[in-house]
């Protein structure tokens, strides 16, 4: 998912996932039982997760990418323009976190 050729060796070496031979395709199914199974309503807990892929606006991502992006991560694609108007996206991006996690800290995971 993503990453193609010489670059996925690579990633699924780091992340140790090349002994599978599926190149990390366990990986997703489990996050997304993972987020399944957190969310689900009637539990004694709560765990609130919010994902979002914020991607350049000019860049054409690969439509299969963005629906697995959606599918295993719950994750949608915004385009924002990161090249033009950097402070606006930033903005954006902390103002969507923010209404995510209602004013309380949080950490971001930068890919």
């Amino acid at each position: 998912m993503g990453a193609k050729g010489n670059t996925a060796a690579q990633m699924a070496q780091a992340l140790s996932l090349s002994k599978s031979g599926r190149e990390g395709e366990d990986v997703h199914h489990g996050f997304h039982l993972l987020l399944t199974e957190v969310n689900r309503t009637g539990t004694k807990y709560l765990l609130r997760t919010a994902n979002r892929l914020f991607g350049e606006k000019s860049y054409d991502f690969n439509s299969s990418f963005k629906d697995c992006c959606l599918k295993f991560y719950q994750a949608e694609m915004e385009e924002l323009d990161f090249l033009k108007a950097t402070e606006e996206a930033r903005k954006h991006i902390n103002t969507w976190v923010a209404n995510k996690t209602e004013g309380e800290k949080y950490f971001v995971i930068l890919f």
